[in-house]
């Protein structure tokens, strides 16, 4: 086992360590949105950055419904974390993300959607999401201290437990338009009726 990955597994031994003591929902201030805030209409996502079909939203639909609705001020997409297997690679990949900022958070997700399979299946992943990190301006020492950060651990956590527990989601990704939850993999012609049959 190199250093690299020893450092990450112990991070991810650090991080899971105070999931019990999970934030309050008063503290879930780690919404990111896309769009905007004062939007009519919203979408959120409830997305893993190690799920294929979550990679294939953000590289095929995303971009339509961003064109669409988003960039023309008709709704705004609230992005929720829920970590999924190997959950260590998908919480950290999230807390990477988020501790790029917000005004770069959306580029570096985008970055590590896209580059999933390479950095997923890299004999060391962590060392490729440094990289991905590195183009949103984040050098090594600044990941490492994200990753450490046990308060934000805490808080992606605590906000996908309350999704599985008061609504239900058990899987990514899910979307939630108008109040209703829409499970699984949604094309943009599906959420595109959603959207428009809230105006009905």
């Amino acid at each position: 086992m190199t250093p690299l990955i020893r450092l990450f597994a112990l991070v991810f031994a650090l991080a899971f360590a105070g999931a019990a003591q999970a934030a309050t929902p008063e503290s879930y201030k780690i919404d990111q949105v896309l769009g905007r805030a004062d939007a009519p209409l919203t979408i959120i996502e409830y997305a893993s950055t190690t799920c294929p079909h979550c990679a294939n939203f953000h590289k095929t639909t995303l971009p339509k419904l961003k064109a669409e609705w988003i960039d023309t001020g008709r709704a705004k997409l609230i992005y929720r974390d829920f970590p999924t297997g190997p959950k260590a690679l998908s919480m950290g990949a999230s807390m990477i993300a988020h501790c790029a900022g917000p005004d770069r958070y959306f580029g570096l997700l985008g970055f590590i959607m896209e580059q999933q399979d390479k950095w997923m299946s890299a004999q060391n992943p962590l060392a490729e999401l440094k990289k991905l990190a590195k183009l949103a301006g984040m050098g090594e020492d600044k990941v490492d201290a994200c990753l450490k950060r046990q308060d934000l651990a805490d808080d992606i956590d605590a906000r996908a437990r309350e999704a599985y527990e008061k609504l239900g989601i058990d899987g990514t990704p899910a979307f939630i338009v108008d109040g209703k939850v829409l499970p699984g993999a949604q094309s943009f012609e599906a959420l595109d009726k959603a959207l428009k049959d809230i105006k009905k």
